[in-house]
């Protein structure tokens, strides 16, 4: 097929044009020659083209139903939809890592595209670091992962995969392909890897901005690449985040096990660089505010930058058992070796230039927002290490000991609770705390209806009976954050209406206008409140249970009565690779009428399956059904009760609200002041 070979060229043009980009950045920068540097930067702005070409050829392969191609073989069949055929591009390991390394090019565009009319002194080494990292994921789609190779009849009849025809062999296609992993054919599918992929490769901006301001030395003291790259890291933060969220959703759509969240290797993986991303983001205030942290906030980004690598490595190679892992590769080593470079020649790069780093300023107080921010960030690693050191516990034992010990999600839970509910409070008690210097007598005096607020709640769950310790600290933690973040909010609307005659809504608008970063985080932090209801929720008081049942008998849990109907069999005729098992079941709440419940299994020719649960969503609980399967007359019924689990959802809307709302950029009408009834014009309310 003439697209394959195209899609071939294009992708070895991009690998020359990205080699010839970081060369001519570098004599640019060496040789102190601009014409060097803007050829080397329009060589970078080829790349996304090129690979945009290389990307379709496999989407094209995969709709025509090209099995000489080996990896449209790998992951596309006739039987499949025309949408999974597309999203197939991203399902197996080989098209990952061109898609990976596709969706960098394109952050690489948008980030060069526009001619630099600050920062110049910056961009020769923005466009060495950022190049270079493209550089290594087209090396490893080149030669170690080529989704180029096609299928060839050795000797003997022995099927070889290989880009070019090796000696005495046949081209050959094969009548069918083998499909798509079953676990990857759900909708969530389609946007939870580009989502995750998005955030991931969206952190190399500002690792490059970084890098770039160690190499100019001088820079390297001063705020002027971290405002340079605010937005950047705001939006891959919001990518991850989005790709966390939808790949807890899938989760708990797909996998069968009554959950969102299960403490998985590449779960983790993809948590960990988010983790030190938001103390990051956290943490560059200080620096922009006082000149603090900046050796710090350096070491923040060259560990996220290392950690989204090493979460690519542990997903692509397989090297950690995990349900979202791809086959074991020969990606290990060069993975290994470049997280290893990065992470030795940036610590190089901050001990060399460590005199540029120190802080203009100190500490002043324990009571102040550069202090609240010390232990958000101090909380955010030792989750960070927490996470790390649990997920890679199963490597770290074998080769100590020679045994495979896991740890398990009862000890994450345990571990990592007391340090989130932490957090939470902090998320309250942070905003209220002056830049310097506070006073224990103010903060009191600002927190004491938040502290009562929290004290009623608290109140109010012991006596329905509720006495769960670790719950009643998480709520109280929530509802006293919560109220502080709604009355920061409150604070500043109410302000500008009684400075002015605009309604409610004007006056909330106007307020994020003007102040975009601020109250777009305090959104966010109310999203994180919202979500962590639905966290204690499910996690503390889900319940479960699990029984083999003839038609027309039930099972109980809860105030709900489940009764088994029986079970069906059917094969789609847009899908006549999978058969789906279908039980039907009748639900009663609290003794009322029954409701017709379907959860099912979806079983593929290929082996595996998928099983969706039936659900029964309210703010308060879902109850979630599994048909398990029917043998002998009886048919298996999995029951969970999840607690509050729809306000995870609802915060996750918020949180995505209020990154949009952090990220959005001023118009005109954010520097629209407030004017009072009599005309004075006044400063921005609630500043």
């Amino acid at each position: 097929m003439i697209y394959v070979d195209i899609g071939l060229i294009t992708l070895v043009l991009a690998f020359l044009a990205a080699l010839y980009s970081v060369g001519a950045a570098v004599r640019g920068a060496h040789d102190k020659r601009p014409a060097w540097v803007d050829s080397a930067r329009r060589a970078a702005l080829v790349v996304a083209p090129l690979l945009t070409i290389a990307c379709l050829a496999i989407i094209a392969s995969n709709l025509s139903n090209n099995f000489n191609l080996e990896y449209t073989y790998r992951v596309s069949s006739l039987s499949m939809p025309t949408a999974l055929k597309f999203t197939s591009l991203w399902g197996g390991q080989n098209g990952s890592v061109l898609f990976f390394g596709w969706l960098m090019s394109v952050f690489v565009f948008f980030l060069f595209v526009r001619e630099w009319r600050g920062n110049r002194t910056l961009q020769p080494w923005v466009l060495v670091v950022s190049m270079g990292t493209q550089l290594f994921f087209l090396v490893l789609t080149m030669f170690f992962a080529n989704p180029f190779a096609r299928l060839w009849l050795g000797a003997g009849g022995t099927p070889i995969a290989a880009v070019f025809q090796p000696a005495n062999t046949l081209a050959w296609t094969p009548p069918d392909g083998q499909g798509l992993n079953p676990l990857l054919r759900h909708p969530g599918m389609i946007i939870h890897p580009p989502m995750l992929y998005l955030g991931f490769v969206g952190l190399t901006i500002p690792y490059a901005f970084g890098m770039a301001a160690l190499i100019g030395g001088s820079t390297a003291s001063d705020a002027a690449w971290i405002r340079a790259t605010r937005r950047w890291t705001l939006v891959a933060w919001g990518f991850l985040s989005m790709g966390l969220l939808l790949g807890g959703r899938w989760a708990y759509d797909v996998l069968g096990w009554g959950g969102y969240w299960g403490w998985d290797p590449v779960e983790n993986s993809a948590l960990l660089p988010w983790l030190t991303a938001t103390a990051f983001l956290h943490s560059v205030m200080i620096q922009e505010k006082r000149g603090m942290f900046k050796i710090w906030n350096m070491i923040l980004i060259i560990l996220t930058f290392c950690l989204m690598i090493l979460g690519t490595f542990v997903t692509r190679t397989g090297v950690i058992s995990s349900v979202h892992s791809f086959a074991r590769s020969s990606l290990g080593v060069p993975f290994f070796l470049f997280t290893a470079t990065v992470l030795i020649g940036s610590a190089a790069l901050v001990i060399w230039r460590w005199n540029y780093l120190k802080s203009e300023n100190r500490l002043e107080s324990p009571w102040s927002r550069e202090s609240a921010f010390v232990l958000n960030n101090v909380l955010f690693v030792t989750i960070t290490f927490t996470v790390f050191l649990g997920t890679y516990y199963s490597m770290f034992s074998e080769l100590l000991i020679g045994e495979k010990l896991t740890v398990g999600p009862a000890v994450f839970n345990r571990l990592i609770g007391p340090q989130v509910a932490a957090l939470v409070l902090l998320m309250g008690i942070g905003p209220l705390l002056a830049w310097r210097k506070s006073s224990p007598h103010t903060l009191g005096r600002m927190t004491w209806r938040a502290l009562a607020f929290a004290g009623v709640v608290l109140v109010a769950l012991l006596s329905t009976g509720f006495t769960a310790f670790g719950a009643l600290i998480g709520f109280g933690a929530i509802a006293y954050a919560g109220w502080i973040t709604l009355e920061e909010i409150y604070r500043g609307v109410r302000a500008r209406m009684k400075l002015s005659d605009e309604s409610v809504f004007t006056a909330f608008g106007r307020l994020v206008a003007r102040n975009r970063r601020r109250y777009g985080g305090y959104v966010i932090h109310l999203g994180v409140i919202l979500m962590g209801i639905g966290v204690i929720g499910t996690t503390m008081f889900q319940q479960e249970t699990q029984r083999g049942l003839r038609a027309g008998e039930s099972i109980a849990l809860g105030d709900y009565v489940i009764t088994y109907q029986g079970s069906e069999l059917y094969v789609p005729e847009a899908e006549p690779d999978k058969t789906v098992f279908v039980g039907h079941v009748l639900v009663s709440v609290a003794g009322g009428p029954f409701e017709a419940m379907t959860p099912y299994r979806e079983i593929f020719q290929q082996g595996g399956g998928l099983l969706p649960p039936a659900l029964r969503s309210t703010l308060t609980e879902d109850l979630y059904i599994l048909f398990m399967g029917e043998e002998g007359g009886f048919g298996t019924l999995k029951v969970f009760i999840n607690p509050l689990v729809n306000w995870l959802w609802i915060g996750s809307v918020v949180l995505v609200i209020g990154t949009l709302l952090a990220i959005w950029p001023s118009g005109a009408g954010a520097r629209v002041p407030v004017r009072a009834k009599d005309s004075l014009v006044v400063g921005e309310a609630g500043k």
